[in-house]
């Protein structure tokens, strides 16, 4: 009994110490607000009080013209401005680590500053600033443009509903190209040496070490990189906001569901806010999020580290 006694795991209470601060806040600021905002979803106003409807809000967001026309376009929009981060951002942000992991490239602290820099900016100032940049009045960019004999390219990008979406979209990259390279950066400076001496020695060197040795070795904060940059987008309101008002013009052309949650949830203008239907369009944002990360982690990362390993 006393060899069983003294083989006995002792209970690692500290632990649950140290952890009970942050679960706490962690409960109170999402898991409870998060619950909050699912039950809200269920119910409506009625001139005789709050009335249990179930699932007739989620109904009515998705097939009612009123609301739906709305919905899938905020979506849509939200969906574009996705992808062009995807394909834009990501893109750009894997070069620029690539370029600044060359140890014979000088400067390179320099470089990695003024690249992260614009991702500390409040977004109010970056949306207002590129507002003013871009603005065909007193704008600099026709000036600029001009300078290097383009200004036939130049128009009111944010003021054309075919234009303003992706103008935004490549403002905010502009904003926060700097968080993927990083992650990559630092991911490239991870690789031991051992490996990248082998491929020298292999006469794999330059171009050719990166996409067959490096590349591969990085795919795993690649997939991180993507999937932040999915709930981010998804969750994106300031920008739009800051930039283009609640009403996301011209013509709710840059609308995402940000913006639409905004308007429906306070109100705006002439329309009256509806906290049922807001709830409701935040638990839609909710289940498209909660959609996309376990696609990531249950199919995209098994098959990762099945590669890996």
């Amino acid at each position: 009994m006393a060899q069983q006694a003294i083989l006995k795991k002792p209970v690692r209470w500290h632990i649950a110490v140290f952890l009970a601060p942050a679960v706490l806040v962690y409960t109170a600021i999402m898991i409870i607000p998060l619950f909050g905002t699912l039950q809200l979803s269920l119910f409506r106003e009625v001139e005789a009080g709050t009335i249990y409807v179930g699932l007739q809000n989620f109904r009515e967001l998705l097939t009612d013209p009123h609301w739906s026309q709305s919905f899938w376009n905020a979506l849509w929009n939200n969906t574009w401005f996705f992808i062009i981060h995807m394909l834009v951002q990501n893109p750009i942000g894997i070069l620029l680590a690539a370029i600044l992991s060359n140890p014979k490239l000088r400067m390179r602290a320099f470089y990695r500053t003024a690249i992260f820099v614009p991702t500390i900016l409040s977004f109010v100032i970056v949306g207002f600033v590129w507002k003013l940049i871009l603005s065909p009045i007193w704008g600099v960019a026709p000036n600029l443009l001009d300078l290097v004999g383009l200004k036939f390219l130049f128009a009111p990008w944010l003021g054309k509903e075919e234009y303003a979406l992706t103008t935004l979209a490549l403002v905010s990259v502009w904003q926060f190209v700097g968080i993927p390279m990083m992650l990559i950066y630092a991911a490239l400076l991870s690789i031991p040496d051992e490996i990248l001496e082998a491929a020298e020695c292999d006469g794999v060197t330059g171009m050719a070490q990166f996409w067959k040795i490096k590349l591969p070795l990085v795919l795993p904060a690649i997939g991180i990189i993507s999937i932040l940059t999915f709930v981010g987008n998804f969750n994106a309101f300031d920008l739009i906001y800051s930039a283009q008002g609640a009403l996301a013009g011209p013509n709710f052309s840059t609308d995402i569901l940000g913006t639409f949650l905004y308007r429906t949830f306070f109100g705006f203008q002439l329309q009256l806010g509806d906290t049922h239907m807001g709830a409701t369009i935040a638990s839609m944002m909710f289940f498209i999020i909660l959609t996309g990360v376990s696609l990531y982690l249950f199919v995209i990362q098994r098959r990762m580290q099945r590669y890996q390993f």
